[in-house]
């Protein structure tokens, strides 16, 4: 069970296969179990790479505010810990925005960013979104959160409520201050003035009734060769929603930018 202890934390990962190296990160208030379908689908093929921001999962869950950059830190901490200069980096929300951050300050470490969200700028509305935080059951509160992050009607399928149930079953280990100034974290830091100048492989990809859609939509447009999709039926969790639909986007994407490993996907 790694951890990595370089930016001062205790961060959890899980490492499966090998290849090229695909490092994922999760959004907020999830945990690195976001990627479960895409874990299994491309670990045959890439070095994947799950991390459990600060916060959530079996990493540490700080009390004191940090900054975004603190947590792309983290993210890299990970990487430097297996030895891996540069890869591909996939992001849903807080985690797109990681994403972004590394491709906009540290693009020589990206060779590529699948921003699953979006937003350059992060939530508008962080501090009623952290105030929900006061005087409520955490876990009931997140699974209200999640609840807003999916399309209409997931959560009360089989297995939409049960994927939803994963995150919220150990609400107990969690803290709340942490989740809130994840929040904080996201929303203080606007990176749209720096979009014009990415030079590396970008996909964002949005769901259909994602509250991000606009967002992503705006950034896919500020970014020179950016490729935008939208996800028909899914919200902001679309890598959930639809796995199949998500991964043939992102192979699909892959591929044309000839980071696809030869030999491998080679039937989609």
């Amino acid at each position: 069970m790694p951890f990595s202890t370089r930016n001062g934390l205790r961060i959890h990962y899980e490492v499966h296969g090998d290849g090229p190296p695909l490092v994922l990160v999760h959004a907020n208030p999830f945990d690195r179990r976001l990627w479960t379908y895409q874990i299994s689908r491309f670990s045959p093929f890439y070095r994947t790479i799950a991390v459990d921001l600060r916060g959530y999962g079996l990493s540490d869950k700080p009390d004191g505010r940090f900054t975004l950059r603190d947590m792309a830190d983290d993210v890299l901490g990970v990487c430097a810990d297996e030895g891996i200069d540069k890869a591909i980096f996939a992001g849903v929300s807080v985690g797109s925005g990681i994403a972004m951050l590394l491709a906009t300050e540290e693009p020589e470490k990206v060779d590529a960013a699948i921003l699953v969200g979006g937003s350059s700028s992060g939530p508008r509305d962080v501090e009623s979104i952290v105030k929900g935080f006061e005087g409520k059951d955490l876990g009931d509160y997140l699974m209200q959160l999640m609840r807003g992050y999916v399309a209409p009607g997931f959560v009360d399928t089989a297995i939409g409520g049960w994927l939803l149930r994963l995150f919220v079953e150990n609400a107990h280990t969690l803290n709340a201050t942490c989740i809130a100034n994840i929040f904080r974290a996201r929303g203080s830091y606007d990176m749209t003035d720096r979009l014009a100048s990415l030079k590396v492989p970008v996909l964002v990809i949005n769901g259909e009734y994602d509250e991000s859609l606009a967002a992503g939509t705006k950034t896919a447009s500020l970014i020179p060769g950016a490729e935008h999709f939208v996800l028909k039926n899914t919200g902001h969790a679309c890598c959930i929603e639809d796995p199949t639909g998500f991964d043939s986007a992102m192979i699909a994407f892959l591929r044309r930018n000839n980071l696809v490993p030869e030999g491998a996907l080679k039937h989609n």
